[in-house]
């Protein structure tokens, strides 16, 4: 039996009671289901400004392309987060160009941009709690970049490799060093060196396309 998807009450649960019943209607009216496969590209689209979006079920990664064209992944979305970038025409002063990829297949109910920023401009609920999102979402991206300029290379494939096992809910990962290093913002070599190093050392264990994590907590101590 499918899990029934959240609708958009779930979402706003923090001040729905509080909405006027226009609001309400709106949001259940107005916001549209859509679907993503695995690979699909969300942003940029078509130099359009979708809106909000509010993610049922799946995983949408969010990444920056260098002048190099290197990736760096700065954070992901999960079963009920909420896309902010999609909307990034209503949000003051978002001027870097952030994409967002489907990392699975993913079901997402999108609130047009139109009633997003009439919302947003008419409840000090959802403009509070939009810009409390922004803010978290920064504090990612501030995370990422410190963890570009300061920490070794080791401890940050070592914290990724945490991050996917958390994420997987398993140490068995289906995982490839061309991903890792699209994540990490570096050349595949590096990463290949690296994880052969943990793994002459009985941290992991590759196989074609698998990484298995042997000693967590050896991980847990390089990636501090």
């Amino acid at each position: 039996m499918e899990r029934a998807l959240p609708g958009v009450e779930v979402f706003f649960s923090f001040c729905w009671k509080d909405l006027p019943p226009a609001h309400q209607q709106a949001l259940i009216s107005q916001s549209q289901p859509r679907h993503f496969q695995k690979g699909d590209i969300i942003l940029p689209y078509k130099d359009a400004c979708l809106g909000l979006m509010l993610v049922q079920s799946g995983q949408f990664r969010a990444f920056i392309i260098s002048s190099g064209g290197k990736e760096v992944t700065l954070y992901r979305l999960f079963d009920l987060d909420i896309c902010l970038f999609t909307a990034s025409c209503i949000l003051n002063n978002i001027q870097f160009e952030v994409q967002i990829e489907a990392e699975k297949d993913t079901e997402a109910l999108l609130v047009p941009s139109a009633l997003s920023e009439r919302l947003m401009s008419q409840s000090a609920a959802i403009a509070n709690y939009t810009n409390q999102l922004m803010s978290s979402r920064f504090s990612d991206v501030m995370w990422t970049l410190e963890q570009i300029l300061f920490k070794s290379m080791d401890s940050r494939i070592a914290q990724l490799l945490l991050e996917y096992a958390n994420i997987e809910g398993t140490v068995d990962l289906s995982l490839t060093h061309e991903v890792l290093a699209r994540d990490l913002g570096t050349a595949r070599e590096v990463v290949t060196r690296m994880l052969k190093y943990f793994s002459n050392e009985h941290i992991l264990e590759l196989s074609r396309g698998h990484i298995k994590l042997l000693d967590v907590k050896r991980l847990r101590q390089i990636a501090l």
